[in-house]
């Protein structure tokens, strides 16, 4: 039996004939949480894979081409499998589950290896590159992600940094981002050094919260555990047990990342993290984002993980609209 499917737990797939499929769900509260409000999550799927189903008692009877079907039947495994680990199915995995089954089997027992436990929910990869850099940022003590919007770099890193400082792995986590205006110019800000760059580093604090917690976050943060900064107050330090993550990285120079990485201490994990085609920079050709990946690469000991629109697990819109951006940017060069 392999690991994968062992996971699956409670179900039972009968084939009746060659257009139709019973599905038996016997755990209650996984029939709940796969089916979704009002059935809707199945109906999503259904729509997805193009077949037909019907929904009684714990029986989901399925009805379609048999490529179609067997699509439909691996999906449902593999939310079976999600809600097993996590005990949870969210909107997003209706998806997910059938473009990971669309993938290698290998590549699915991955995601599930890959599992990040933090207190408010689990994280899984969501897709074959997603699973690379999970496990790039648990073994590798550098880190580079480079890669379009909605692809989970700055999520799936704060996962795994505030997961290493709950399992007192390390002492600290340290976020920090360019404090590069993006595209406006916001003027005077009020207030205090902390309350000037929040508005910077605030995807961050969404995913901190998202995860763990306002309560638990804002404590640490108080404590010094978590540290949220501009990369500026980073020169002059060294960085001992702690993770430290650069967002946004393809707003900061060639110069700025040099001095990010060369903070690394004992027991320490930097990573870097960019969009190259966001940024904000007047001048555009400052970003040292693609150029510090290219002066690195040869480095064994730093991982280099590259995103494509193919490993966007946002709307499934966002993937679109990133294509129809870069055909436009290949149209313009023509």
């Amino acid at each position: 039996m392999s690991e994968i499917s062992k996971l699956e737990q409670n179900i039972i797939i009968k084939k009746i004939d060659n257009e139709t499929v019973n599905i038996q769900i016997d755990n209650n509260d996984m029939l709940k949480s796969i089916a979704g409000q009002f059935d809707q999550n199945l109906k999503d799927l259904a729509k997805i894979t193009n077949t037909t189903i019907f929904f009684r008692g714990n029986t989901i009877t399925c009805k379609g081409k048999d490529v179609k079907i067997r699509e439909f039947c691996d999906a449902i495994r593999f939310l079976a499998n999600k809600y097993f680990l996590t005990n949870i199915i969210e909107k997003e995995d209706i998806l997910i589950s059938v473009k990971k089954n669309l993938e290698s089997k290998d590549s699915n027992i991955k995601s599930f290896k890959q599992l990040i436990k933090t207190p408010r929910k689990s994280v899984i990869a969501r897709s074959e590159k997603q699973s690379d850099y999970i496990k790039a940022l648990k073994e590798n003590d550098i880190v580079m992600s480079l890669g379009p919007a909605g692809t989970g770099k700055s999520f799936l890193a704060v996962s795994v940094a505030v997961t290493m400082l709950i399992e007192k792995k390390i002492e600290r986590v340290i976020l920090s981002r360019p404090a590069v205006e993006a595209g406006e110019k916001l003027g005077f800000l009020p207030g205090d050094m902390k309350e000037k760059v929040d508005p910077y580093l605030r995807p961050l604090y969404d995913a901190l919260y998202e995860l763990f917690g306002a309560d638990k976050i804002d404590k640490k943060i108080e404590s010094g555990e978590i540290e949220i900064a501009p990369l500026a107050f980073m020169r002059g330090r060294t960085l001992k047990n702690c993770f430290a993550i650069l967002d946004e990285a393809q707003n900061a120079t060639e110069t700025q990342i040099k001095m990010f990485l060369t903070r690394i201490g004992e027991n320490s994990k930097l990573v870097v993290n960019g969009d190259p085609s966001q940024v904000d920079l007047i001048n555009k050709s400052q970003s040292g984002l693609v150029k510090s990946k290219n002066i690195l690469k040869n480095l064994k000991e730093i991982k280099i993980i590259e995103f494509s629109d193919q490993d966007v697990v946002r709307h499934p819109l966002v993937s679109k609209i990133i294509r129809a951006y870069q055909k436009k940017s290949t149209d313009d060069k023509i």
